[in-house]
């Protein structure tokens, strides 16, 4: 099977939102959300629970947890792209709904432009 193609969100001003939050947490969470991506690039469309879920409306989660926290990383798909949306970081085992409408708003602004709003990961 062939790699699925991620990339991450890019605001207008060129901020990339998850990349940003993702290196700011502790490095031990940061290896397993980036691992985590990693799985999500291998296996795409095949990526199965626990790893990851559909939430709503096209939003698909990854799940990492460390501790007692539950890191999410929203996605969904362009085309044969994945592109990594949002993230949330709760206690619970729920993503919030505000999160969800942000990653549907994004993967909607990423489908109608692509080349303005993907940002590629350039090395793991």
């Amino acid at each position: 099977m062939p790699k699925t193609h991620v990339v991450f969100y890019k605001e207008l001003d060129g901020s990339v939102p998850v990349l940003e939050w993702l290196m700011s947490l502790p490095k031990e969470v940061e290896v397993k959300c980036f691992s985590r991506i990693d799985r999500l690039e291998e296996y795409g469309y095949e990526l199965r629970r626990p790893e990851c879920d559909i939430l709503e409306r096209g939003i698909y989660e990854l799940r990492i947890r460390y501790g007692h926290v539950n890191y999410r990383i929203l996605y969904g798909f362009a085309g044969r792209q994945v592109a990594v949306l949002a993230h949330s970081c709760t206690k619970e085992k729920r993503v919030s709904l505000r999160d969800i409408d942000l990653a549907i708003r994004r993967l909607n602004y990423i489908k109608e432009n692509f080349a303005i709003h993907k940002y590629e990961r350039l090395m793991k």
